[in-house]
């Protein structure tokens, strides 16, 4: 079992870049256009493989929004993602549920190291799972493929057998073609509907009859 971590386990940076966007009257989704655009070699990229901190990435993101024909403030782009990004309740109770029934649960997530590793996008979660997969320590990004298998890899299992819960489509595509099950976290209570009918018993506190 593999969870993403922002947009799944955390609040979704997505939602706090959209609100970025609408401050700064930013065409809507520009700024993921620039990451996906700018591909492996941006400094989105390189800032979640872990070749850039937080501070050496800003001016290159700024001018490869530049380049892209808008200005923007990268520092005030990271500041609004990170207040974005508390977690979960239901979440973090579902994981507990999980490993309660002597199921491996993973961690696995694209960051960036900033001067203090816990705001980086750890939160202090790091316990609550058997292995904690990042970016920015592997030195792989999701969607690239070998993510997914390393953290099959630490976890023990294989990739017909894990689930993988992830707030972004291109990053479920490449786990569901290694034979992952996957599920798209838009809603987390409907996300997690779907994974107590793939698991079979409850993790939503509500409905718990355990």
């Amino acid at each position: 079992m593999l969870f993403d971590l922002g947009g799944v386990v955390l609040g979704s940076p997505l939602h706090a870049i959209a609100r970025y966007e609408r401050s700064r009257s930013l065409p809507l989704g520009f700024i993921n256009r620039v990451v996906v655009d700018c591909g492996p070699a941006g400094a989105w990229a390189r800032l979640e493989r872990g070749e850039l901190d937080v501070e050496s990435f800003l001016e290159p993101f700024e001018r490869d929004c530049a380049s892209a024909g808008q200005s923007i403030s990268a520092r005030e782009l990271m500041s609004a993602i990170g207040e974005s990004s508390g977690p979960r309740a239901e979440m973090l109770e579902a994981i507990r549920r999980i490993r309660s029934r002597d199921l491996r649960v993973g961690a696995l997530t694209n960051n960036w190291v900033s001067g203090d590793r816990e705001s980086a996008g750890s939160h202090g979660l790091v316990p609550l799972f058997d292995v904690f997969v990042e970016s920015s320590v592997v030195g792989l990004r999701k969607p690239d493929p070998r993510i997914y298998r390393h953290a099959c890899d630490e976890i023990g299992t294989v990739p017909e057998e894990t689930v993988f819960l992830d707030d972004i489509g291109r990053n479920l595509k490449p786990a569901r073609q290694l034979g992952m099950t996957t599920i798209k976290v838009d809603d987390p209570i409907e996300a997690l509907e779907q994974l107590e009918d793939v698991l079979g018993f409850a993790l939503l506190a509500d409905r718990s009859s355990s």
